[in-house]
């Protein structure tokens, strides 16, 4: 039996990696070592006690001012926050973290999480702490706290740019300067993709109610008003976390929905829950793509399962290096009108979409 890493040689792995990436995740950590994640986290805690690293939400990040040699010298600061470093944003970050440096920016990283009540907490400690002179951040726009964070945001005169959110002031409804991925196009692109196969009954899994989510939701439902599909021809579900007891539960109710219905194909936000579809569908004897062709919306890792997944993947880094650049735009014309980006995802087709079998087509 190979003998676990001692706790040297798990933290020269450690500040290897985030030397290498700019950031480490406690979940990538546990896998790559063989540990549980309360010793990764023990690693992280001692490191940044000897001030070798930065700890933030689901994993760490260098030291302020240590993130590698910069294009140009570090000329202000700016500050980060998004909610966590566990999924989908560490490639946004990298993104930020490289236009930052091309910039002769200093990035000041902080995680929060999905709960608004502690977003202005920290955006206050974040602003007071450092002389920033920018944010970019990833704040719940939906939540009743939502417009006191973004009144908030315009008191406090530090232009800030919203990433992978979109909000506007009261009364008027000024738009907040932001970048987004235009997930509802990534949708549209799926189901279309779907319908040049010949599918006609496409459903939607969407695994929370997220910014993310509600968009593709609205990108499925103007793909199946296109594609001339009334709503006996599709279904749309709400699957609960994946960690949840329920959750295996949910899946079976999603395939049983399908088969029952006649569907062919299903689009899942994200990619465990694309692949859980899948795993339950092959379980009871369906073939993927054969009997049910399925497309994850994430792409984080898609391609790893088996079969690989056809996916959508939302530009992450794009979108990290656009708002830099958008906000050091701001700093160097400050009356610039106020931009509003989206960047178009693209779609990779792999083993899981195919032709619509004939059987399951319509006469």
């Amino acid at each position: 039996m190979q003998r676990a890493p001692l706790a040297a040689e798990r933290r020269a792995h450690l500040l290897a990696s985030l030397e290498r990436d700019g950031v480490v995740r406690v979940a990538d950590l546990t896998e790559e070592l063989g540990v549980t994640a309360v010793t990764v986290r023990r690693d992280i805690a001692q490191l940044e006690r000897e001030g070798l690293l930065a700890r933030v939400h689901g994993g760490a990040v260098p030291v302020d001012g240590k993130e590698g040699t910069p294009d140009r010298a570090p000329t202000a600061t700016i500050g980060v926050l998004v909610p966590s470093l566990d999924y989908y944003w560490p490639g946004v970050v990298r993104g930020m973290e490289e236009e930052a440096r091309r910039h002769g920016l200093r990035v000041v990283l902080r995680g929060s999480s999905y709960e608004a009540a502690d977003e202005r907490p920290a955006l206050e400690r974040l602003v007071a702490a450092e002389n920033l002179r920018g944010l970019v951040l990833a704040p719940r726009t939906d939540s009743p706290h939502a417009q006191e964070l973004v009144q908030w945001l315009a008191r406090t005169e530090v232009p800030s740019v919203l990433v992978e959110r979109e909000a506007a002031l009261a009364p008027h409804r000024e738009a907040l300067e932001s970048v987004v991925s235009d997930h509802a196009l990534g949708a549209l692109m799926a189901v279309h993709h779907l319908a040049d196969l010949g599918h006609r009954r496409v459903g939607l899994v969407i695994s929370r109610q997220s910014p993310t989510s509600r968009k593709i939701a609205a990108g499925w439902r103007a793909a199946c008003a296109d594609l001339g599909l009334s709503s006996e021809e599709h279904f749309e579900r709400l699957a609960p976390d994946r960690h949840r007891p329920e959750f295996a539960k949910a899946i079976e109710e999603v395939v049983d929905t399908a088969v029952a219905s006649g569907t062919t194909a299903l689009l899942a936000h994200s990619d465990p829950e694309a692949f859980a579809i899948v795993q339950n569908a092959q379980d009871r004897g369906l073939s993927v793509p054969g009997d049910l062709s399925v497309v994850s919306y994430d792409d984080e890792v898609a391609g790893l399962f088996s079969p690989a997944l056809t996916a959508v993947r939302p530009p992450r880094a794009a979108v990290g290096h656009a708002a830099v650049d958008l906000l050091a735009r701001r700093l160097a014309d400050p009356s610039r009108p106020v931009h509003r980006v989206a960047i178009s995802p693209r779609l990779v087709v792999r083993e899981s979409t195919g032709p619509v079998a004939p059987s399951a087509r319509r006469t």
